[in-house]
Protein backbone atom coordinates (compact mmCIF):
# COMPACT_ATOMS: atom_id res chain seq x y z
CA UNK A 1 0.00 0.00 0.00
CA UNK A 2 2.80 2.41 0.90
CA UNK A 3 4.43 1.72 -2.45
CA UNK A 4 1.28 2.80 -4.35
CA UNK A 5 0.93 5.93 -2.24
CA UNK A 6 4.56 6.76 -3.01
CA UNK A 7 3.99 6.31 -6.76
CA UNK A 8 0.88 8.51 -6.59
CA UNK A 9 2.80 11.27 -4.82
CA UNK A 10 5.58 11.09 -7.40
CA UNK A 11 3.03 11.42 -10.21
CA UNK A 12 1.33 14.40 -8.57
CA UNK A 13 4.68 16.11 -8.03
CA UNK A 14 5.67 15.44 -11.64
CA UNK A 15 2.42 16.98 -12.91
CA UNK A 16 3.02 20.04 -10.79
CA UNK A 17 6.58 20.44 -12.04
CA UNK A 18 5.85 19.85 -15.71
CA UNK A 19 2.95 21.12 -17.76
CA UNK A 20 2.93 20.94 -21.55
CA UNK A 21 6.72 20.68 -21.62
CA UNK A 22 7.22 23.50 -19.11
CA UNK A 23 9.43 23.25 -16.04
CA UNK A 24 7.27 25.02 -13.48
CA UNK A 25 8.88 27.10 -10.76
CA UNK A 26 7.68 26.25 -7.27
CA UNK A 27 5.26 28.71 -5.71
CA UNK A 28 7.21 28.33 -2.48
CA UNK A 29 10.18 30.05 -4.12
CA UNK A 30 8.23 33.30 -4.06
CA UNK A 31 6.85 33.15 -0.55
CA UNK A 32 7.73 36.32 1.31
CA UNK A 33 6.63 39.75 2.38
CA UNK A 34 7.76 43.16 1.09
CA UNK A 35 6.67 46.31 2.92
CA UNK A 36 3.96 44.33 4.68
CA UNK A 37 2.43 42.84 1.52
CA UNK A 38 2.57 39.15 0.64
CA UNK A 39 4.34 38.06 -2.52
CA UNK A 40 2.98 35.14 -4.53
CA UNK A 41 3.50 33.27 -7.81
CA UNK A 42 0.67 32.50 -10.25
CA UNK A 43 0.52 30.06 -13.17
CA UNK A 44 -1.52 30.73 -16.32
CA UNK A 45 -2.08 28.27 -19.17
CA UNK A 46 -4.07 28.05 -22.38
CA UNK A 47 -5.57 25.02 -24.13
CA UNK A 48 -2.69 24.89 -26.63
CA UNK A 49 0.01 24.29 -24.03
CA UNK A 50 1.42 27.78 -23.45
CA UNK A 51 2.41 28.29 -19.81
CA UNK A 52 3.25 31.54 -18.04
CA UNK A 53 4.17 32.27 -14.43
CA UNK A 54 3.76 35.72 -12.89
CA UNK A 55 4.68 37.15 -9.51
CA UNK A 56 2.76 40.06 -8.03
CA UNK A 57 6.11 41.58 -7.04
CA UNK A 58 6.36 44.13 -9.81
CA UNK A 59 3.80 42.23 -11.90
CA UNK A 60 6.75 40.33 -13.35
CA UNK A 61 6.46 37.57 -15.91
CA UNK A 62 8.84 35.02 -14.40
CA UNK A 63 8.59 32.38 -17.13
CA UNK A 64 6.88 31.94 -20.48
CA UNK A 65 7.04 28.57 -22.21
CA UNK A 66 6.32 28.37 -25.95
CA UNK A 67 7.03 25.63 -28.51
CA UNK A 68 9.41 25.64 -31.46
CA UNK A 69 8.70 24.19 -34.92
CA UNK A 70 9.43 20.67 -33.59
CA UNK A 71 7.08 21.09 -30.64
CA UNK A 72 9.88 21.51 -28.10
CA UNK A 73 9.18 24.05 -25.36
CA UNK A 74 11.57 26.70 -24.08
CA UNK A 75 11.21 29.46 -21.53
CA UNK A 76 11.80 32.62 -23.59
CA UNK A 77 11.92 35.36 -20.91
CA UNK A 78 14.89 36.26 -18.72
CA UNK A 79 14.42 36.14 -14.97
CA UNK A 80 14.98 34.14 -11.80
CA UNK A 81 13.65 31.05 -10.07
CA UNK A 82 13.32 32.78 -6.67
CA UNK A 83 12.11 36.05 -5.20
CA UNK A 84 15.61 36.63 -3.83
CA UNK A 85 16.97 36.52 -7.37
CA UNK A 86 14.90 39.55 -8.33
CA UNK A 87 15.71 41.40 -5.13
CA UNK A 88 19.46 40.96 -5.68
CA UNK A 89 19.55 41.46 -9.45
CA UNK A 90 21.64 44.14 -11.14
CA UNK A 91 18.97 44.43 -13.85
CA UNK A 92 15.86 45.49 -11.93
CA UNK A 93 13.32 45.44 -14.77
CA UNK A 94 13.30 41.77 -15.88
CA UNK A 95 9.69 40.98 -16.84
CA UNK A 96 8.19 43.87 -14.88
CA UNK A 97 5.30 46.28 -15.24
CA UNK A 98 6.62 49.83 -15.67
CA UNK A 99 5.01 53.05 -14.41
CA UNK A 100 3.92 55.67 -13.77
CA UNK A 101 6.01 56.65 -16.74
CA UNK A 102 7.98 54.19 -18.82
CA UNK A 103 11.18 55.43 -20.39
CA UNK A 104 12.85 58.75 -19.57
CA UNK A 105 11.77 62.20 -18.45
CA UNK A 106 14.57 64.73 -18.95
CA UNK A 107 16.14 66.29 -15.88
CA UNK A 108 13.52 64.63 -13.69
CA UNK A 109 10.93 67.36 -14.03
CA UNK A 110 7.99 68.63 -16.07
CA UNK A 111 5.50 71.50 -15.92
CA UNK A 112 1.74 70.89 -15.88
CA UNK A 113 -0.91 73.61 -15.43
CA UNK A 114 1.80 76.14 -14.49
CA UNK A 115 3.16 73.90 -11.73
CA UNK A 116 6.62 72.36 -12.02
CA UNK A 117 6.87 68.83 -10.62
CA UNK A 118 10.23 67.44 -9.58
CA UNK A 119 10.56 63.68 -9.94
CA UNK A 120 12.97 61.16 -8.48
CA UNK A 121 16.20 60.99 -10.48
CA UNK A 122 17.43 57.44 -10.93
CA UNK A 123 19.21 57.52 -14.30
CA UNK A 124 22.04 60.02 -13.93
CA UNK A 125 20.20 63.37 -13.90
CA UNK A 126 17.05 61.91 -15.42
CA UNK A 127 13.92 60.05 -14.36
CA UNK A 128 13.58 56.50 -15.71
CA UNK A 129 10.72 53.96 -15.58
CA UNK A 130 8.82 55.60 -12.74
CA UNK A 131 11.71 56.46 -10.45
CA UNK A 132 13.54 54.86 -7.55
CA UNK A 133 10.45 52.88 -6.51
CA UNK A 134 8.52 52.37 -9.72
CA UNK A 135 5.72 49.90 -10.38
CA UNK A 136 8.40 47.21 -10.85
CA UNK A 137 9.22 47.44 -7.13
CA UNK A 138 5.75 47.30 -5.56
CA UNK A 139 3.66 44.29 -4.56
CA UNK A 140 0.44 44.39 -6.54
CA UNK A 141 -2.93 43.14 -5.29
CA UNK A 142 -3.57 39.99 -7.34
CA UNK A 143 -6.66 37.98 -8.18
CA UNK A 144 -6.54 34.98 -10.53
CA UNK A 145 -9.99 34.76 -12.09
CA UNK A 146 -9.37 31.69 -14.25
CA UNK A 147 -6.61 29.33 -15.34
CA UNK A 148 -5.67 31.77 -18.10
CA UNK A 149 -6.31 35.22 -16.59
CA UNK A 150 -4.85 37.30 -13.75
CA UNK A 151 -5.85 40.77 -12.54
CA UNK A 152 -3.35 43.03 -10.76
CA UNK A 153 -4.23 46.30 -9.01
CA UNK A 154 -2.18 49.08 -7.44
CA UNK A 155 -2.79 52.51 -5.92
CA UNK A 156 0.01 54.98 -6.63
CA UNK A 157 -0.51 57.74 -4.07
CA UNK A 158 -0.39 61.47 -4.68
CA UNK A 159 3.23 62.65 -4.55
CA UNK A 160 4.74 59.19 -5.07
CA UNK A 161 8.10 59.63 -6.84
CA UNK A 162 7.03 63.27 -7.36
CA UNK A 163 3.91 62.63 -9.46
CA UNK A 164 0.60 64.41 -8.80
CA UNK A 165 -2.66 62.58 -8.11
CA UNK A 166 -3.84 59.33 -6.57
CA UNK A 167 -3.58 56.96 -9.53
CA UNK A 168 -5.48 53.66 -9.49
CA UNK A 169 -4.14 51.10 -11.93
CA UNK A 170 -5.49 47.75 -13.08
CA UNK A 171 -3.54 45.37 -15.34
CA UNK A 172 -5.03 42.21 -16.82
CA UNK A 173 -2.76 39.40 -18.04
CA UNK A 174 -4.42 36.77 -20.22
CA UNK A 175 -3.26 33.81 -22.32
CA UNK A 176 -5.77 33.45 -25.14
CA UNK A 177 -6.74 30.47 -27.28
CA UNK A 178 -4.94 32.21 -30.17
CA UNK A 179 -1.60 31.86 -28.37
CA UNK A 180 -1.60 35.52 -27.40
CA UNK A 181 -0.24 37.04 -24.23
CA UNK A 182 -2.68 39.91 -23.90
CA UNK A 183 -1.98 42.78 -21.48
CA UNK A 184 -4.71 45.36 -20.84
CA UNK A 185 -4.06 48.48 -18.76
CA UNK A 186 -6.72 50.72 -17.15
CA UNK A 187 -6.06 53.73 -14.90
CA UNK A 188 -7.78 56.74 -13.32
CA UNK A 189 -6.45 59.71 -11.34
CA UNK A 190 -7.98 62.36 -9.11
CA UNK A 191 -5.54 64.96 -10.53
CA UNK A 192 -4.03 65.54 -13.94
CA UNK A 193 -0.85 63.45 -14.24
CA UNK A 194 1.46 61.97 -16.88
CA UNK A 195 1.07 58.23 -17.42
CA UNK A 196 2.87 55.85 -19.76
CA UNK A 197 2.60 52.19 -18.81
CA UNK A 198 4.43 49.32 -20.45
CA UNK A 199 5.69 45.79 -19.96
CA UNK A 200 9.41 45.03 -19.79
CA UNK A 201 10.02 41.35 -20.53
CA UNK A 202 13.47 40.55 -21.89
CA UNK A 203 12.87 37.98 -24.65
CA UNK A 204 15.12 35.47 -26.39
CA UNK A 205 13.34 33.17 -28.84
CA UNK A 206 16.17 30.61 -28.58
CA UNK A 207 15.40 30.35 -24.86
CA UNK A 208 16.39 32.52 -21.92
CA UNK A 209 20.19 32.80 -21.70
CA UNK A 210 20.74 30.65 -24.78
CA UNK A 211 22.75 32.77 -27.17
CA UNK A 212 22.66 36.10 -28.95
CA UNK A 213 19.52 37.77 -30.30
CA UNK A 214 21.50 39.43 -33.10
CA UNK A 215 20.53 36.48 -35.34
CA UNK A 216 16.81 37.17 -34.83
CA UNK A 217 15.00 38.74 -37.78
CA UNK A 218 12.97 41.85 -36.93
CA UNK A 219 10.43 43.96 -38.79
CA UNK A 220 8.93 47.12 -37.26
CA UNK A 221 5.87 48.90 -38.64
CA UNK A 222 7.59 52.26 -38.58
CA UNK A 223 9.12 54.70 -41.06
CA UNK A 224 10.18 57.21 -38.39
CA UNK A 225 11.91 57.23 -35.02
CA UNK A 226 12.78 59.73 -32.29
CA UNK A 227 16.55 60.25 -32.21
CA UNK A 228 18.25 60.84 -28.87
CA UNK A 229 21.11 62.83 -27.45
CA UNK A 230 23.49 61.92 -24.66
CA UNK A 231 21.58 60.23 -21.81
CA UNK A 232 19.12 58.73 -24.31
CA UNK A 233 16.85 61.77 -24.02
CA UNK A 234 14.91 62.56 -27.24
CA UNK A 235 16.13 65.55 -29.21
CA UNK A 236 12.49 66.43 -29.90
CA UNK A 237 12.83 65.65 -33.59
CA UNK A 238 11.03 62.91 -35.50
CA UNK A 239 13.20 61.58 -38.32
CA UNK A 240 12.98 59.07 -41.14
CA UNK A 241 14.55 55.64 -40.67
CA UNK A 242 15.51 55.53 -44.35
CA UNK A 243 19.23 55.03 -44.97
CA UNK A 244 19.87 54.55 -41.23
CA UNK A 245 20.49 51.47 -39.05
CA UNK A 246 16.93 51.99 -37.77
CA UNK A 247 15.26 50.88 -40.98
CA UNK A 248 13.36 47.72 -40.05
CA UNK A 249 10.57 48.31 -42.57
CA UNK A 250 11.56 44.95 -44.08
CA UNK A 251 12.62 41.81 -42.15
CA UNK A 252 16.21 42.51 -41.06
CA UNK A 253 18.83 40.72 -38.96
CA UNK A 254 19.15 42.64 -35.70
CA UNK A 255 22.95 42.45 -35.81
CA UNK A 256 23.25 43.46 -39.45
CA UNK A 257 23.95 47.17 -38.93
CA UNK A 258 25.22 47.34 -35.37
CA UNK A 259 28.80 47.94 -36.51
CA UNK A 260 27.95 51.02 -38.56
CA UNK A 261 29.61 54.28 -37.54
CA UNK A 262 26.39 55.90 -36.38
CA UNK A 263 26.10 58.37 -33.50
CA UNK A 264 22.65 57.12 -32.49
CA UNK A 265 23.98 53.56 -32.15
CA UNK A 266 26.87 54.93 -30.08
CA UNK A 267 24.50 56.76 -27.71
CA UNK A 268 22.56 53.57 -27.00
CA UNK A 269 25.51 51.14 -27.25
CA UNK A 270 23.23 49.58 -29.84
CA UNK A 271 19.47 49.78 -30.19
CA UNK A 272 17.60 51.55 -27.39
CA UNK A 273 15.24 53.83 -29.30
CA UNK A 274 11.59 54.72 -29.73
CA UNK A 275 9.96 53.98 -33.09
CA UNK A 276 6.95 55.96 -34.31
CA UNK A 277 4.39 53.37 -35.36
CA UNK A 278 2.39 53.64 -38.56
CA UNK A 279 -1.39 53.61 -38.37
CA UNK A 280 -3.85 54.17 -35.56
CA UNK A 281 -5.92 51.99 -33.27
CA UNK A 282 -4.99 48.37 -32.63
CA UNK A 283 -2.27 47.47 -35.14
CA UNK A 284 0.72 45.25 -35.69
CA UNK A 285 3.78 47.03 -34.33
CA UNK A 286 6.50 44.45 -34.97
CA UNK A 287 7.26 40.86 -35.95
CA UNK A 288 10.36 39.03 -34.76
CA UNK A 289 11.49 35.56 -35.83
CA UNK A 290 14.19 33.09 -34.80
CA UNK A 291 15.24 31.08 -37.90
CA UNK A 292 16.78 28.32 -35.76
CA UNK A 293 13.79 27.41 -33.61
CA UNK A 294 11.08 28.77 -35.91
CA UNK A 295 9.55 30.72 -33.03
CA UNK A 296 7.79 33.87 -34.14
CA UNK A 297 6.41 36.70 -32.02
CA UNK A 298 4.10 39.46 -33.22
CA UNK A 299 3.57 42.66 -31.22
CA UNK A 300 0.14 44.30 -31.51
CA UNK A 301 -0.82 47.53 -29.76
CA UNK A 302 -2.91 50.68 -29.79
CA UNK A 303 0.06 52.75 -28.57
CA UNK A 304 1.79 55.23 -30.94
CA UNK A 305 5.33 54.10 -30.12
CA UNK A 306 7.54 51.06 -29.60
CA UNK A 307 10.84 51.02 -27.72
CA UNK A 308 13.27 48.50 -29.20
CA UNK A 309 16.07 47.62 -26.79
CA UNK A 310 18.74 45.12 -27.79
CA UNK A 311 20.14 44.03 -24.42
CA UNK A 312 23.13 46.35 -24.65
CA UNK A 313 23.57 46.72 -20.89
CA UNK A 314 23.51 43.02 -20.07
CA UNK A 315 27.02 41.97 -19.07
CA UNK A 316 26.87 38.42 -17.70
CA UNK A 317 26.91 39.48 -14.04
CA UNK A 318 23.30 38.36 -13.57
CA UNK A 319 22.96 34.55 -13.53
CA UNK A 320 19.36 33.53 -14.06
CA UNK A 321 17.18 30.47 -14.44
CA UNK A 322 19.03 27.23 -15.02
CA UNK A 323 22.29 28.83 -13.87
CA UNK A 324 22.72 30.63 -17.19
CA UNK A 325 24.42 34.05 -17.29
CA UNK A 326 22.62 36.83 -19.11
CA UNK A 327 25.33 38.12 -21.41
CA UNK A 328 25.63 41.11 -23.75
CA UNK A 329 22.80 41.23 -26.30
CA UNK A 330 21.21 37.94 -25.28
CA UNK A 331 17.76 39.52 -25.00
CA UNK A 332 15.53 42.06 -26.68
CA UNK A 333 12.66 44.19 -25.38
CA UNK A 334 9.77 45.48 -27.48
CA UNK A 335 7.94 47.91 -25.19
CA UNK A 336 4.67 49.42 -26.43
CA UNK A 337 4.45 53.01 -25.25
CA UNK A 338 3.95 56.71 -25.79
CA UNK A 339 7.15 58.57 -26.59
CA UNK A 340 9.93 59.25 -24.06
CA UNK A 341 9.95 62.69 -22.39
CA UNK A 342 6.52 63.55 -23.80
CA UNK A 343 5.62 65.82 -20.83
CA UNK A 344 8.47 68.10 -21.99
CA UNK A 345 7.83 67.78 -25.75
CA UNK A 346 4.73 69.70 -26.84
CA UNK A 347 4.52 68.16 -30.31
CA UNK A 348 4.75 64.53 -29.09
CA UNK A 349 1.41 62.78 -28.45
CA UNK A 350 0.18 63.80 -25.01
CA UNK A 351 0.57 61.50 -22.02
CA UNK A 352 -1.49 63.62 -19.61
CA UNK A 353 -4.41 61.81 -17.97
CA UNK A 354 -7.00 64.31 -16.74
CA UNK A 355 -9.24 63.92 -13.72
CA UNK A 356 -12.41 62.11 -14.78
CA UNK A 357 -10.74 60.45 -17.79
CA UNK A 358 -9.83 56.77 -18.09
CA UNK A 359 -6.46 55.66 -19.41
CA UNK A 360 -6.47 52.44 -21.43
CA UNK A 361 -3.73 50.64 -23.32
CA UNK A 362 -3.38 47.23 -24.95
CA UNK A 363 -0.29 45.18 -25.72
CA UNK A 364 -0.46 41.73 -27.32
CA UNK A 365 2.44 39.36 -27.84
CA UNK A 366 1.27 36.64 -30.23
CA UNK A 367 3.31 33.44 -30.66
CA UNK A 368 3.49 31.00 -33.55
CA UNK A 369 6.02 28.93 -35.47
CA UNK A 370 7.16 29.16 -39.05
CA UNK A 371 9.86 27.78 -41.36
CA UNK A 372 10.34 31.16 -43.07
Amino acid sequence: MRFYVFILLVLIYSCQKKQAGAELISRQNFEGSINGKEVDLFTLTNQNGLVMQITNFGGRIVSLWVPDKEGNYEDIVLGYETLEGYLESNEIYFGALIGRYSNRIANGKFTLNDTTYVLAKNNDNHHLHGGKTGFNDVVWDAHQISGSELILKHLSKDGEEGYPGNLTVKVIYKLTSRNELKINYVANSDKATPINLTHHSFFNLHGAGKGTINDHILQINSTQYTPVKDGLIPTGCIESVKNTPFDFTKPTLIGEQLDRNNQQIKYGLGYDHNFVLCGSGLKQAAVIFDPVSGRKMEVITDEPGLQFYGGNFLNGKDVGKGGLPYNFRTAFCLETQHFPDSPNQEHFPTTILLKGQTYTSTCIYKFSVTDK
